[in-house]
């Protein structure tokens, strides 16, 4: 049931290695080999094909390659595979793993118009940061001084945020019944891109046994919950919320139509994972570069106090007054690097790319990990430094190769939310916290837990009490 699968470089240097199952993308692997492999891919091509099993992936190693696929020739490069894990999951439907056709367009485009409705760029939805951000502070000093998991509070306070604009409501943190749904979330998503992904892709028939793999259909069960409570308490002229706008597009739906509950639940539940933990991940992984580099957490914390004091909390107008810490958000979602090989693509019709055939039904990676720390386009590729994002007069400045959103039509449906919350809750509790590492820890594997999502292993730290009498 194992496959050889060869990692060809463009030039005669070959690399084998041994993957289950051979059928079907591995993306773990391929997540791993992007990560190993990354300088070497830089050194011997833009291009790389990986076979896993007799299927090929083709991984670009540039900014400018990227763009070439991914923006000029996107009708081409938007596809998603028929992965048997996700196909059960999604049944097609949603919008982050939909195939790229007319349902997806629909989705997308009503997700888009109805959360920009709900105040998504705009003030209001600054404020709901804001005012999270001011259950979060008091929620992490709870444990002052001792060794603490931040991870529920974290995510809590991210997902509270989303969960106001697809719900209508916020969870407090001591929700056992949402503490439960976070956590489902999360395994979901490490699940998907683990051994038990992969071997549901080798063996779909799992899927009517009880298993870790039965955790989306609770969240499902959470959202159509969720739906029918909304559907019972519908005012058609006060919508409150991205569930009851979705609702009354069904109502007025015509045969041309993709709106039905299948498709609610599943763009619900993209929204929600895609604005929950990727957001709550990068800020895990702040924390540790914070306290890996005290020199960058203290001249953070003084420019927000120079700037903002201790008691105003910080706004997105503040940016430009903030351009060290503006930079230093941007440097932690770079290294954090969370998607190191994007959302897979795969190809929708045959099509060429730099002078090659690429069949229908490639896959296609973009190798963020190779974008992101390209040595001709990063004054510090490799090691976190906020000068990566200033110029040489100290105003901020965003590099051209800095996406880790991706790009094109297939890019993060909720990038300006994404944008918006790393500021505002980095800056906030930056301004309050002072944070450190328990004396004796050992450090997390910087490598983090590969799967979709690349995240930090578990990790305790410690917060003390920032004021005006420090």
């Amino acid at each position: 049931s194992y496959a050889v699968t060869s990692v060809y470089l463009r030039s005669s240097l070959q690399v084998e290695i041994w993957l289950l199952p051979p059928y079907y993308p591995n993306v773990t692997l391929v997540f791993k080999c992007c990560d190993i492999f990354s300088e070497q891919l830089s050194q011997y091509g833009e291009m790389t094909t990986v076979f896993l099993g007799k299927k090929p992936s083709i991984i670009l190693n540039t900014i400018e390659l990227a763009k070439e696929a991914l923006v000029q020739n996107a009708s081409s490069f938007s596809g998603r595979p028929p992965l048997p894990l996700l196909i059960w999951v999604t049944e097609g439907y949603g919008i982050v793993m939909a195939t790229f056709g007319h349902s997806w367009r629909q989705q997308r485009r009503f997700a888009l118009h109805t959360l920009r409705n709900f105040g998504l760029g705009k003030k209001s939805v600054e404020e709901r940061v804001t005012e999270e951000s001011s259950y979060l502070v008091p929620e992490m000093l709870k444990s002052e001084g001792k060794p603490f998991d931040p991870q529920h509070a974290i995510q809590n306070a991210v997902s509270n945020i989303i969960c106001s604009i697809v719900f209508g409501d916020r969870f407090d943190y001591d929700n056992k019944r949402f503490a439960y749904l976070l956590e489902i979330a999360k395994e979901s998503i490490i699940q998907s891109g683990s051994l038990i992904g992969q071997v549901f892709n080798l063996l779909p028939i799992i899927k009517h046994f009880p298993g870790p793999h039965q955790n989306a259909e609770e969240l499902k069960a959470f959202i159509r919950e969720a739906v029918k409570t909304h559907r019972e308490t519908l005012d058609p002229d006060s919508p409150r919320d991205f569930i009851d706008a979705y609702l009354l597009e069904i109502e007025k739906s015509n045969e041309d139509s993709t709106f039905h509950e299948n498709n609610m639940v599943m763009s619900v539940s993209d929204l929600f994972l895609a604005g929950a933990d990727t957001t709550a991940t990068t800020i895990r992984w702040g924390l540790i570069f914070l306290t890996q580099n005290p020199d960058v957490h203290k001249q953070c914390h003084e420019e927000i106090v120079r700037v903002l004091g201790y008691d105003r909390l910080p706004s997105m107008d503040d940016r430009d007054k903030l351009p060290y810490t503006y930079a230093t958000v941007h440097e932690i979602q770079r290294c954090a690097n969370i998607a190191p090989s994007g959302v897979l693509h795969e190809t929708t019709q045959p099509t060429k790319l730099r002078g090659y055939d690429i069949p229908k039904g490639t896959a296609i990676f973009a190798s963020l990990t190779a974008i992101l720390t390209d040595k001709e386009h990063w004054k510090y590729p490799d090691t976190f430094n906020p000068e990566n994002f200033l110029d040489d007069n100290g105003h901020f400045f965003k590099p051209e190769s800095f996406l880790p959103f991706s790009l094109g039509p297939r890019v993060c449906l909720g990038e300006t939310l994404a944008k918006m919350e790393l500021f505002l809750f980095v800056t906030s509790l930056l301004q309050r916290i002072r944070f450190s590492w328990p004396p004796g820890a050992k450090w997390p594997d910087m490598n983090g837990i590969v799967s979709l999502v690349r995240s930090p292993e578990p990790f305790n730290i410690i917060c003390h009490s920032r004021g005006s009498k420090e």
